[in-house]
């Protein structure tokens, strides 16, 4: 009877022990709450990796996306291991602060763990008809697409028209793994967008399409809607509207 009564005791004490320490762990929030959360304050969310853009020196810098929003995380402190270990459709628990940069959502230093789950992996949302309107920002950091872009001259440093450029003022080149900026009209407009070398390396489908298109080329566009004084998406897949 006492092992008995020893016994039950000790699994209330786990069971107070667990409770405790669920209440002192911060609060998961949805995205809506994030967005609503001030600037510089902790949050924590729970997520899907769909991205890395690198890692270096003990940090990484990740695109992610659960099914009520995106999350882009920079530099978090994590090994060469840890960051193999984040493919895409990973969920994870990241607690860190709200940041912004050029009008760019972020979370920084953040602490993060693996958690089991299926993995999650959007179909690319079409903010076309979007694009120059405020609606647009609500879906920063999601995986985004693009339908009916007309490629749309840039002129190099000579003066030339030509369809896109190494680095955002021309002035990188073939074989330095430099980022491309490539303009597009789309409904009368003019936007740009980059295909941003850390993320597609000049190894990468996108970045040798991009490198492949002629003015006039009409496309389909993936990608992450990254934010930089305005929308500035980093594509990761292009082609050709009649392909």
């Amino acid at each position: 009877m006492k092992k008995i009564l020893a016994l039950t005791l000790a699994l209330m004490m786990l069971a107070l022990s667990a409770c405790a320490f669920a209440e002192g762990a911060p609060a998961v929030m949805s995205h809506e709450e994030f967005v609503n959360a001030e600037l510089d304050t902790e949050v924590t969310v729970e997520t899907y990796v769909q991205a890395k853009q690198s890692w270096w020196d003990g940090k990484g810098t990740i695109y992610t996306q659960a099914p009520d929003g995106a999350y882009f995380l920079y530099n978090m402190p994590m090994t060469q291991e840890e960051y193999d270990q984040l493919v895409p459709g990973t969920k994870i628990r990241v607690t860190g602060y709200k940041a912004e940069w050029s009008g760019e959502v972020e979370i920084t230093e953040a602490v993060f763990e693996i958690l089991e789950a299926d993995p999650f992996i959007p179909e690319a949302l079409d903010v076309t008809a979007l694009l120059g309107t405020e609606e647009l920002n609500a879906h920063q950091n999601e995986l985004v697409s693009f339908k009916g872009a007309v490629v749309t001259a840039k002129k190099d440093a000579a003066g030339n028209d030509v369809a896109f450029l190494y680095n955002w003022d021309g002035s990188g080149q073939a074989g330095a793994n430099n980022d491309l900026y490539f303009d597009v009209t789309i409904n009368g407009n003019v936007y740009t967008f980059t295909v941003e070398s850390y993320l597609c390396g000049e190894d990468t489908d996108v970045y040798k399409a991009v490198t492949e298109l002629a003015i006039g080329d009409v496309i389909d566009m993936e990608g992450f809607l990254y934010w930089y004084n305005g929308a500035n998406p980093h594509i990761t897949k292009v082609v050709k509207a009649a392909e």
